[in-house]
């Protein structure tokens, strides 16, 4: 069977001991459009095929040095993609067994006749370009399952950050929800409150002319701590409800910080708290210097509250990403995990005379701004606040 012009030549290499055998073959291949190289020691027809690449090797069984069966094994790990046909003057069906489960292709008794050898190869090379097509399909397929399942996880992370962003957009509009509503129940109540409540507030002030006995004042002096504290508490509410952004001039922030601590110096000294601070050079930010102060202030009220005596305040400021950060962290005793989820809930508060309001405050300030306030971590060593700010245009 001649090649047509024009076509490739399949190739094979042929290993057999015996000279007229190996001669014989190779014309009759060649006269049958095969590309033909021999050699008549395994070692020489190894180095053929790792020089060549051929579809075909032609091995003979029985050979000095190294035998078929080892070479067989050598050229089947070295050269999977080249198909072995043994040669063999030993018929029976133990040998052909383990060549074939050796990986032999084919299993050809000498002596052969022409037709029948040409015919059997042709019948591996359909086979064995089958097989290396289905191998092929088999790695383009696997490819494929491997680039489905990493656009899989692409879209679940996507899936995931959205799902995400529409929680927190959810918990945003909750939160401006219930401010609003709050705004609307502060508005009406604050009238109804604050004219008894300056009432009382001159009634005591009247009764503390007409009287000079202490126990007398001391109760007038609680009572008029208390009228304060409500009407503190009048005017949290109102300024949470009513808060609007407000733009002002570039602002350090590292000075606001160093203003809000010196504000604390007396509590800091009296409970011997650390203060370290870890400012870099930072870009100002477009806010109102009054507006930051009181996030501090509530930042600050809450970790001295959570140090008792001694204990460690840290405040670190520094640039990222067009953004402003300042972490705010203490050595106290952290936040339950609990009640971590509602510190930022309006009128939630741990302490038995607090308002809840500080931190809602200090959020909304933060977010105002185009900002944000959050815990960055919370444990039995401390609390860390994290805030961030973009730098001011």
């Amino acid at each position: 069977m001649l090649m047509e012009p024009g076509l490739r030549r399949n190739s094979v290499v042929i290993i057999d001991d015996d000279r007229n055998i190996l001669e014989l073959t190779s014309q009759i291949l060649s006269r049958n459009g095969f590309q033909t190289y021999v050699a008549d020691r395994a070692v020489e027809g190894i180095e053929l095929i790792s020089r060549h690449a051929p579809e075909l090797v032609l091995l003979d069984y029985m050979m000095p040095e190294m035998d078929g069966l080892s070479a067989l094994k050598k050229i089947k790990t070295r050269f999977p993609d080249s198909y072995v046909v043994m040669f063999t003057g030993r018929g029976s069906e133990e040998i052909a067994v383990e060549l074939m489960q050796n990986g032999a292709s084919e299993y050809i008794l000498k002596p052969f006749n022409t037709r029948n050898l040409v015919e059997r190869l042709e019948n591996v090379l359909r086979i064995r370009e089958i097989e290396l097509h289905n191998r092929e399909l088999q790695k383009q397929q696997e490819q494929l399952l491997s680039e489905i399942e990493l656009w899989n996880l692409e879209l679940q992370k996507r899936v995931r950050e959205k799902t995400e962003a529409l929680q927190n957009a959810q918990d945003e509009i909750v939160q401006s929800e219930k401010l609003a509503a709050m705004g609307y129940l502060s508005a009406g109540v604050a009238h109804e409150i604050r004219n008894p409540l300056n009432s009382i507030s001159l009634y005591v002030q009247l009764m503390r002319q007409t009287t000079t006995d202490p126990e007398h004042l001391e109760c007038h002096a609680k009572i008029m701590k208390e009228v304060d504290r409500i009407d503190t508490i009048i005017r949290k509410l109102l300024d949470a409800s009513r808060r609007t952004r407000v733009i002002s001039a570039n602002v350090q922030i590292n000075q606001v910080i160093d203003t809000v601590i010196e504000a604390f110096s007396p509590q800091i000294e009296t409970r011997k708290i650390g203060v370290e601070r870890q400012y870099q050079v930072i870009s100002p930010i477009t806010a109102d210097s009054t507006e930051l102060e009181q996030i501090f202030t509530n930042l600050f009220l809450n970790a001295i509250d959570a140090m008792n005596r001694g204990g460690i305040l840290t405040i670190e400021t520094y640039e990222k990403d067009g953004k402003v950060i300042v972490r705010v962290g203490d050595s106290g005793n952290g936040i339950a995990k609990d009640i971590l989820p509602s510190i930022f809930e309006p009128f939630f508060s741990t302490k038995s005379r607090g308002t809840g309001m500080g931190l809602p405050v200090a959020q909304r300030i933060a977010r105002m701004y185009e900002g944000n306030m959050e815990v960055e971590l919370s444990s039995s060593e401390g609390t860390t606040f994290r805030l961030e700010f973009p730098v001011g245009r």
